[in-house]
């Protein structure tokens, strides 16, 4: 048998390094190859690295959350002949004492062969019985009580067991109207204290009684890896540097709704069923090409703000794994059917989780939209070094005043925020109000001026 050492490979251009974030193996496994042994995540696009041989898992060289060295040593296997192996067995990036963790749970509990070298306790006296813990055996007066143990020192009594009280506590239940039957003790054996009957009195009996009401205390710890640690730094990264500006505008998009439902009666393969979205895109280019200033990124470290001439906007995509922002790029040079083509493309592949690097990154410009779990208003984030983002709020028919009386109109709220360094309120409120005239007046999305 010989040992191969399988390193992280190259996963992208210019990636040095990838955090590990699910492992699907483990010390001891049988693999054949191409089974899958891990995956990591750059840039929010996941990579499966699979086994390029048959062998056995005998050392798994990082945890999951770690940040992985490209040529980093990942995995070891121990695979069939000498010359299976093409490296060294003795890999210097390897720890040498990696492989004993997995051996020590099984040493701690060999047979009582070892005990002269454990540390001295009662249970190296002439008890033989005594191994892992055990239930402690209550004494027999306790009739019909639950046996404690020690991680349980105070179990409820039996049903229908007399409760065990000492005269003064039963004394004091007495005066006060309570049957010792409705409390559970917290004393030896389940013993009822004076404590216990003053936490009763406090609570009542209803508390008490309620079926399937306890206090819990248990700490959950979750750990932060993968795509929502990515989240996470963004989203820091983003309301630290950037000073938020956000303006929320009211539109009516009943004439747009009505547009919508007229072009998706007849939808082809060149022409999908639209959504408010890609409306929205090309309101978003006409409103660029009047601001282009919006359409940036701002470099805050060399104080440099790169102004794109391509639109590429980002699309915010809740996918089962957690927030992802696709790229439609180049939205400037598609019409109204071309960027709702695109736009199913890549959430799409963003939510099974094949979307490329390249399709999760350059974007100028966001969209976030919460579909009809939309507030009224939200206070979108701004994308992280982008300087705009686009919030679509909830969709609701609302009575509006037309100036003799009020009618019923579909109305919906944007919710976009910007860069106050990069971006003035003045700024800001126009482009607002241009998508506002641009999406309530739908038929200019198609006309070229």
């Amino acid at each position: 048998m010989a040992e191969r050492i399988i390193k992280l490979p190259d996963v992208g251009e210019g990636i040095a390094e990838a955090e590990l974030v699910e492992w699907h193996v483990k010390i001891g496994d049988i693999i054949r190859e191409d089974d899958l042994l891990a995956a990591v995540m750059t840039d929010k696009a996941t990579v499966e690295i699979p086994s390029p041989v048959d062998g056995e898992v005998t050392w798994i060289g990082a945890e999951i959350g770690d940040t992985v060295a490209i040529g980093s040593a990942l995995v070891k296997l121990k695979v069939a002949g000498a010359a299976g192996a093409e490296e060294p067995a003795a890999e210097p990036e390897a720890p040498k004492e990696a492989p004993k963790p997995a051996s020590k749970p099984v040493a701690a509990a060999e047979a009582p062969a070892a005990k002269a070298e454990a540390p001295k306790t009662e249970a190296q006296k002439p008890a033989p019985t005594v191994e892992p813990p055990k239930a402690m055996t209550v004494p027999k007066p306790t009739r019909g009580v639950v046996q404690a143990t020690a991680q349980d020192p105070a179990p409820r009594r039996a049903p229908g067991e007399k409760p065990l009280a000492s005269p003064a506590v039963r004394l004091k239940a007495r005066e006060a109207g309570i049957d010792l039957r409705q409390l559970s003790g917290t004393g030896p054996a389940g013993r009822i204290l004076h404590e216990d009957l003053d936490a009763f009195l406090l609570r009542g009996p209803e508390a008490e009684r309620a079926p399937g009401l306890s206090q819990k205390s248990a700490v959950t710890d979750i750990k932060v890896v993968g795509l929502r640690r990515k989240i996470a730094e963004k989203m820091a990264l983003s309301k630290s540097r950037i000073p938020h500006i956000t303006i929320v505008e009211e539109i009516n998009v009943t004439p747009l709704e009505d547009l919508r439902a007229t072009l998706n009666k007849k939808p082809a393969p060149e022409r999908p069923k639209l959504t408010l979205l890609p409306f929205l895109m090309r309101a978003m280019v006409k409103a660029i090409s009047e601001q282009p200033n919006l359409n940036a990124l701002y470099d805050d470290d060399a104080g440099v703000i790169h102004q794109h001439a391509g639109i590429h906007i980002g699309i915010a995509t809740q996918t089962p794994t957690g927030l992802m922002v696709p790229v439609v790029k180049h939205a400037e040079a598609r019409d109204i059917w071309g960027c709702g083509i695109e736009l199913n493309r890549i959430t799409e592949r963003a939510r099974d989780g094949t979307a490329t690097r390249d399709e999760l990154t350059g974007s100028t410009i966001t969209i976030t939209s919460l579909g009809a779990l939309g507030g009224i208003a939200t206070t979108p984030v701004i994308n992280h070094p982008e300087v705009a983002i686009v919030g679509v709020n909830k969709m609701m028919i609302r009575p509006v005043w037309d100036g003799t009386t009020f009618v019923p109109r579909k109305m919906m709220n944007l919710s976009s925020s910007f860069d106050h360094r990069v971006v003035d309120g003045w700024d800001a409120a126009v482009f607002v109000q241009r998508l506002k005239e641009l999406l309530e007046n739908p038929a200019t999305l198609f006309i070229d001026v």
